[in-house]
């Protein structure tokens, strides 16, 4: 039952906080394309970490200093939209399954060119 619950609650965190991030006015969060890909709460609901994916060319430095000047109007925000016991605080994370999904592609594309071409010279 409780999972439940923290499920639920984890999606709640992360739509809440895809609105408030387009919101937000520093101009170093606002580098490129930014989706809130996963949210983990721990179960006392104290800490929640939150995983970023961006897509362009980003500072990573400046863009965790933007968000980390901003995470505590966004945990007041927060607190203010849901009706939580305690209201989490929130840790950063950069999502980088996009870049590594467009990784491996790249690889299965070049390895099937290798296996093409050898066959071609094998005949």
């Amino acid at each position: 039952m409780a999972s439940n619950r923290l499920g639920r609650t984890n999606d709640d965190i992360q739509r809440v906080l895809s609105e408030l991030l387009r919101r937000i006015k520093d101009p170093r969060v606002h580098q490129g394309m930014l989706s809130v890909t996963r949210v983990e709460t721990t179960g006392d609901l104290r800490y929640a970490k939150v995983w970023l994916s961006i897509l362009g060319d980003v500072d990573e430095k400046q863009f965790k200093k933007g968000l980390k000047s901003s995470a505590g109007w966004l945990r007041h925000e927060l607190g203010q939209v849901l009706d939580l016991r305690y209201t989490p605080e929130l840790i950063f994370e950069l999502d980088r399954s996009m870049e590594y999904g467009a990784h491996i592609s790249k690889l299965l594309s070049d390895l099937e060119v290798t296996g093409k071409s050898e066959e071609e010279n094998d005949d």
